[in-house]
């Protein structure tokens, strides 16, 4: 699997692996997806593996600051709007993965650097939407699988309107029937 630059809001396909963030930077951080569960790089380190059997409820996106959060939507805050825009503000600030995890029971947001290239807002939101669901079926784990998120990626990128109100779960569950 050596695919590589496929690009779907922060979510980045790297040399066959699945990325949260902008994993070119120097120094930067990032979040890789694999088939055991989910590692946050930072300044050339790797933390500790979270397994996807411990991740409940869903997982939440939040790009920039100045935005409450939730584990049910992506949401963009200024220095998130702000960091896809050509001036000073071009590809600073980062985002984080917001998710609660199971035994012991915590809070826990990994954080990452933005790219450089405007995120389309409902690209983070379908990919919150996305991820949410995949948890809350049970099957986080497919997360970890390279070619089953290129299909879900695949598929999401065919919505090109924008979804309101609860649509975005409708979304996402029509995009990923067979």
């Amino acid at each position: 699997m050596g695919d590589t630059g496929k690009i779907y809001g922060p979510l980045e396909l790297v040399a066959g692996r699945w990325v949260v963030g902008d994993s070119h930077r120097p120094d930067g951080s990032w979040v890789e997806f694999r088939t055991e569960g989910m590692v946050r790089h930072a300044g050339g380190t790797e933390d500790e593996l979270i397994p996807w059997a411990k991740v409940m409820l869903g997982i939440g996106i939040q790009i920039g600051h100045g935005t409450k959060g939730s584990a049910y939507q992506g949401d963009l805050g200024l220095t998130g709007l702000l960091g896809g825009l050509p001036g000073p503000f071009k590809g600073r600030g980062g985002g984080h993965l917001s998710m609660t995890l199971r035994h012991p029971y915590e809070d826990r947001k990994l954080t990452f650097d933005r790219h450089a290239q405007w995120y389309k807002p409902t690209h983070v939101l379908l990919l919150a939407e996305l991820m949410t669901q995949t948890v809350a079926a049970g099957e986080a784990h497919r997360l970890g699988d390279a070619d089953w998120l290129a299909w879900a990626v695949g598929r999401l990128e065919l919505v090109t309107s924008w979804p309101i109100g609860r649509q975005p779960a409708a979304v996402v569950q029509a995009a990923l029937k067979d």
